[in-house]
């Protein structure tokens, strides 16, 4: 706590509800964001909410914000196999890497839509069933013991094996670097989706495009934290707070048109959804420059 509020303390010059916004990520959550929220607010002297998102509900936080980024996978996800012509979603067999706020929940949602996730795993390694995993009860296991080791129902393998086992679409969703060109080439799934930031290197992205392994890339795929670390912004500078129908409504909302507009840019390019993803990007940019002009 000491050291949060420090921190929070030195970047107080840079921080604001209309400048930048901390949000939490690897080894921080709502404890974090409330003590960087209550520095701030006492150090200006009134409660500034908006000055962070994926802080606890009862000080201001969001419905479905915890839940968002793994949710935002999944929606890709399912837009990805939809435009495939996929109807059958108990016959994909769905891994996920990494069993954090971003895998578990994905692999949930996944589990709920009635996919069949074959396997799931943390930093000790993982579990793989072909007949699929019972996800609630992985989560609760995990919750109670935190590690999936010991886990009755599956077999145990190494984070190496989850990437090259037999599925139909793999999550990264945890460390960056994951695939490289040493396992690339041994990846079984179709369509991968990235939870994490940057779990392919560029070696791999080039194997995977060449043995035609649709990617879709990170700052698509897990871009539902920080949409619905938007939500919660707007919601902090409103004081109105919606209900998780709503945020998840809005989020799907987002989310499938963007992932139509890169998958648009796919088309008309001729490129990787990689590739299209960073063009609809600076295009964006481009256009708002253009339209606004250059002052002074």
């Amino acid at each position: 706590e000491r050291l949060t509020r420090r921190y929070a303390a030195e970047l107080i010059p840079v921080i604001g509800p209309q400048k930048d916004i901390p949000a939490p990520d690897m080894g921080t959550g709502p404890q974090e964001m409330a003590w960087i929220m209550d520095t701030y607010s006492m150090t200006v002297g009134y409660s500034v909410p908006a000055i962070v998102t994926g802080k606890p509900l009862n000080i201001g936080g969001s419905e479905g914000r915890n839940e968002a980024t793994g949710r935002g996978v999944i929606i890709c996800m399912m837009e990805a196999l939809k435009r495939q012509g996929v109807h059958n979603n108990a016959g994909i067999k769905v891994a996920v890497q990494g069993f954090g706020n971003v895998g578990s929940h994905a692999a949930e949602y996944a589990w709920e839509n009635d996919f069949r996730v074959v396997a799931v795993s943390d930093v000790d390694g993982g579990l793989y069933n072909a007949d699929g995993l019972d996800i609630p009860a992985v989560r609760a296991y995990m919750k109670a013991n935190r590690t999936l080791k010991g886990f009755q129902g599956a077999d145990f393998i190494t984070n190496d094996e989850l990437i090259t086992s037999q599925c139909d679409v793999l999550i990264p969703a945890a460390m960056e670097g994951q695939l490289t060109e040493r396992n690339a080439p041994h990846i079984k799934a179709k369509l991968i989706v990235e939870g994490a930031n940057g779990p392919t290197t560029t070696d791999a992205d080039d194997i995977l495009n060449e043995m035609g392994v649709m990617i879709v890339p990170d700052i698509l795929a897990n871009a539902g934290g920080v949409t619905v670390s938007y939500f919660e912004w707007v919601q902090g500078l409103n004081s109105f707070f919606w209900d998780e129908a709503e945020v998840v409504r809005q989020l799907s909302n987002i989310m499938v048109k963007a992932y139509g507009e890169v998958a648009h840019m796919v088309e008309e390019q001729r490129v990787d959804m990689r590739t299209a993803a960073q063009m609809v990007a600076i295009k964006r940019v481009a256009d708002a420059l253009t339209i606004r002009g250059i002052y002074p």
